[in-house]
């Protein structure tokens, strides 16, 4: 049950709200004008759930651990009142200047993600407030400077926060704010050193809000080094949440997973935006080399990519620019590979290794579901990655806006996993769709060339996912292709298949890194005085690493099935008929030819004169 307020109209210690407050506005919470003219523009019409419990809460002055899921309304929630108080600071002491919150995030999208919004909620502020990313690719001279300038907001990941302190560049003697966004990720993705010695530098009194999809151990041990009894808010999920995602599974051979790709998007049996999941990075090379075989366009969205670009990506993604994403999810490959180094199990939830969550779950049964993935999936000790990985992080927080479908190329390592990335689409009350390709155990390894490890496993996760599926009271059916239909098409799979090479797969990386390095380089410079050359930065261009084989892109007649013309056809749909090789109605240029002809201009017969046989004209004594 959700408590109430106390006659002091004080919170009490620990909420579980389980239904949004339908009389709240945006209004009510007495935000500054600035703020709802700011909330107004970017079309907020009311708080939600998280929104309305969590604001009054940190105006009041308390610290905030709360859980929510993915596209909750998290980052509005405790952004709106520390710009509230940033703004009340300013009305008191003009002259006030002085960096009063760092936000740390685990990843540098996220990161970007956070500025642009806190930019976007102070844009009717003037210049009273002002946020500074220390994630973006800037040398440590020119990010000196900028903090040197007070940005009232510091935006980083515990690692760039902590280099920057040690250097004394990032100064926390007047920090008003500490928030911690996808708590539960931070100490997964290597940063628990870090937050010990930020915890050391934070001055004592300082206001904190952890966000957080899943209450795991790793957010335990952030609350003991940052909150002082924190207000907890457990907020339920509606009942009905995520009900709108269909979920289908297919199985298949390892090679029919190219080839049922190719059917669904060049018979376009998806309609609309789809991100589809595989195992690693080569695996998404493969796959967008494959693709480009037969004039399908898409983008890879991998860690090796410059922060730039992968940012670039997911907003030219969510303005439509293009409609097919490959993302790897190699975070989970890494830790399911080091599971078996150690034999010492952990207490920690490796889920939260995931890449992404959309806490679809209902929260009373969070901690039983998670048992299942934690026998299997926990390593003994958390292994040290690299800044690379530590840096990356393709879906968790990061808002992929309208998809439509969402593919499981390669099935996921755990449950978990599985729910964090259908929960990209069916958001926000629209529906979506998730279809999964899975490897029967007599299947696996047929296929050489487009195996992968993680698919031997591939029967045992789907129980486990159709049984946590059906715990959250949704269903997960199989799909049956018309495989004779299908079967059409497998010469030219494997056609392409055979020109995507290991060696292409390679050239297919190192190309596109560098055409992505000039690019960042490029935006970097211009962006601001050339907002034109965005239209450059296309992430879905050929790589043209694979062997070129210009008759796949078109599919022939007697290949499509009944059912599939009409959707190739633009919606014109008609039945032509037979089309000749010559116009059978005569036209201008034509009809002139024909009456011209014999009478010597441009006719056979050469210039000038009627038509004579030469054998009756020909004289050979000469002239007479």
């Amino acid at each position: 049950m959700k408590r109430k307020l106390d006659a002091n109209n004080v919170p009490s210690p620990e909420d579980s709200a389980g239904k949004s407050s339908t009389s709240h506005s945006f209004e009510t919470l007495k935000l500054d004008p600035r703020l709802l003219q700011a909330l107004t523009q970017q079309k907020f019409t009311k708080p939600t759930l998280i929104q309305a419990e969590a604001i009054p809460l940190a105006l009041d002055g308390k610290d905030v651990l709360a859980r929510a899921k993915t596209g909750s309304g998290k980052t509005a929630a405790y952004l709106l009142p520390v710009l509230q108080s940033i703004l009340q600071q300013k009305m008191n002491n003009p002259a006030h200047k002085s960096i009063s919150a760092l936000i740390l995030v685990p990843t540098r999208e996220l990161a970007e993600q956070v500025h642009r919004t806190a930019i976007s909620f102070s844009a009717f502020s003037g210049k009273d407030i002002r946020s500074a990313n220390l994630t973006q690719k800037v040398s440590d001279a020119v990010q000196r400077a900028l903090l040197a300038d007070l940005p009232d907001i510091v935006v980083s990941t515990p690692a760039r926060a902590v280099a920057n302190v040690n250097s004394s560049a990032l100064s926390l003697e007047r920090l008003t704010h500490l928030v911690i966004d996808e708590a539960d990720l931070v100490l997964s993705y290597g940063y628990e050193e870090d937050m010990q010695n930020l915890a050391k530098a934070v001055p004592r009194g300082v206001q904190t809000f952890l966000m957080s999809a899943t209450f795991t151990s790793e957010v335990d041990t952030l609350k003991g080094l940052f909150c002082r009894n924190p207000v907890v808010l457990k907020l339920e999920e509606k009942e009905d949440e995520g009900a709108g995602i269909s979920q289908f599974v297919v199985r298949c051979a390892e090679d029919e997973k190219f080839l049922l790709t190719y059917v669904i998007f060049k018979l376009q049996l998806v309609k609309g935006k789809c991100i589809i999941f595989v195992g690693d990075v080569d695996r998404c090379y493969r796959l967008k080399l494959f693709l480009e075989q037969f004039g399908i366009r898409s983008c890879v969205l991998n860690s090796e990519l410059p922060v730039n670009s992968r940012i670039h990506v997911v907003q030219e993604f969510n303005k439509g620019v293009y409609d097919i994403i490959i993302a790897a999810d190699d975070q989970e490959v890494l830790g399911e590979l080091r599971k078996n180094s150690k034999k010492q199990p952990r207490k920690s939830d490796q889920s939260s290794r995931d890449s992404e969550y959309d806490g679809a779950q209902a929260s009373k049964n969070n901690d039983q579901y998670s048992s299942e993935d934690d026998a299997e999936t926990q390593p003994s000790k958390r292994p040290k990655k690299s800044a690379k990985e530590k840096d990356y992080g393709i879906s968790r927080g990061i808002d992929f806006q309208n998809v439509a479908c969402v593919l499981n190329f390669d099935l996921p390592t755990t449950s978990k996993s599985y729910t964090h990335r259908i929960g990209r689409t069916g958001r926000a009350g629209k529906t979506g769709m998730a279809l999964s390709f899975v490897i029967p155990s007599d299947q696996f390894g047929k296929h050489k060339p487009t195996s992968i490890p993680s698919a031997k496993h591939d029967e045992a996760m789907l129980s486990k996912i159709i049984k946590r599926q059906g715990k959250l009271g949704r269903e997960v059916k199989p799909y049956h292709f018309d495989m004779k239909q299908v079967d059409a098409f497998r010469y030219r799979m494997s056609d392409a298949l055979r020109a995507v090479t290991r060696v292409a797969v390679q050239e297919a990386r190192a190309r596109e890194i560098r055409q992505e390095l000039v690019k960042s380089e490029k935006l970097k410079r211009h962006f601001e005085e050339n907002p034109e050359e965005l239209r450059q930065l296309r992430h879905d261009g050929e790589l043209r690493a694979a062997r070129v084989q210009a008759h796949l892109k078109h599919v022939p007649d007697y290949l499509m099935p009944t059912k599939g013309r009409g959707g190739l056809s633009s919606g014109t749909g008609a039945d032509v008929g037979f089309v000749g090789f010559k116009k059978t109605h005569e036209n201008r240029i034509r009809k002139a030819r024909e009456k011209n002809r014999g009478r010597g201009r441009g006719g056979k017969a050469g210039r000038g004169g009627k038509r004579v046989d030469p054998l009756k004209s020909f004289n050979s004594g000469g002239k007479h």
